[in-house]
């Protein structure tokens, strides 16, 4: 019998309360499927990944194209099920609350709005402006009780923005905006993660591993409760898939296709 969505956002939900849990990324239904079958306890989108697959740059896609994804990952899946839904497509407060009222109807268990306003020159909305998105995002949630997990996201370290004291002044402003669980992708030393889990507890933080070597142990050690890959499962795929393709298309050869996986063993997985 499929599992409710309420019974998704509740086991989400229970997640966040202790220890820490590997929050992978697909990039498609049949991803989605395989990342379940190994035994994850949830899962979140990737904004890149998704992009690739229908051919578009990261943070190129329409929320209708979001929105048709995430529909369909969760109607695959018996495990929650993490929108990144980048700025909520939109920058004003209001229309972010009816991007993500949208979103929550498609059944995910969880999402993330970040503060990257998408112009190189100024990444970063200013910060009551953020604030206000948020507190958007927070009541577009509650509108209809659905328990949706609503994780604020810090974009500085990632695009070059290396300070510190904005990015905990940010997510904490965010946690009392209405954010279940905070996120600063770019972090990556064991003191910068270490500091951000302490300056923001007890709110649950979400660290990418990507720009971090740090291991499920110890992330668990200092404090993280959840970790994602972004779009790194993706390259992953499309990295095999180019060297093959490269291979054939420059020197008309097929070697690198012995390294694919059985396809015997994916139709055991699918099937």
């Amino acid at each position: 019998m499929p599992v409710s969505t309420a019974d998704k956002r509740a086991a989400f939900k229970k997640l966040h309360e202790s220890g820490c849990f590997i929050i992978p990324n697909p990039f498609d239904v049949g991803s989605a499927i395989a990342l379940q079958k190994l035994g994850f306890k949830a899962m979140a989108s990737t904004s890149a990944g998704f992009a690739w697959t229908i051919g578009k740059a990261d943070n190129r896609v329409t929320v209708d194209d979001v929105c048709d994804h995430l529909a369909a990952i969760c109607a695959a899946v018996d495990i929650p099920v993490n929108a990144d839904y980048e700025d909520g497509f939109a920058h004003e407060p209001d229309k972010v609350a009816i991007n993500v009222g949208r979103a929550v109807k498609t059944g995910v268990a969880g999402l993330s709005i970040e503060d990257f306003t998408g112009d190189a020159k100024k990444p970063l909305f200013d910060r009551a402006l953020a604030v206000e998105r948020i507190k958007a995002a927070r009541q577009a949630i509650d509108a209809d009780k659905s328990g949706v997990l609503l994780t604020g996201r810090c974009e500085a370290f990632l695009r070059g923005v290396k300070d510190m004291d904005l990015v905990i002044g940010r997510l904490n402003a965010y946690a009392e905006a209405g954010a279940d669980c905070l996120y600063a992708p770019g972090i990556s030393t064991k003191e910068e993660v270490s500091t951000v889990v302490k300056a923001v507890a007890p709110k649950p933080v979400n660290l990418l591993i990507g720009s971090s070597g740090l291991s499920l142990k110890e992330a668990e050690a200092i404090g993280v409760r959840r970790i994602s890959v972004g779009g790194s499962l993706a390259r992953t795929a499309w990295a095999g898939f180019m060297k093959a393709a490269k291979e054939m298309a420059e020197k008309g050869t097929f070697t690198e296709l012995a390294s694919g996986y059985p396809g015997g063993e994916l139709n055991k997985m699918f099937g």
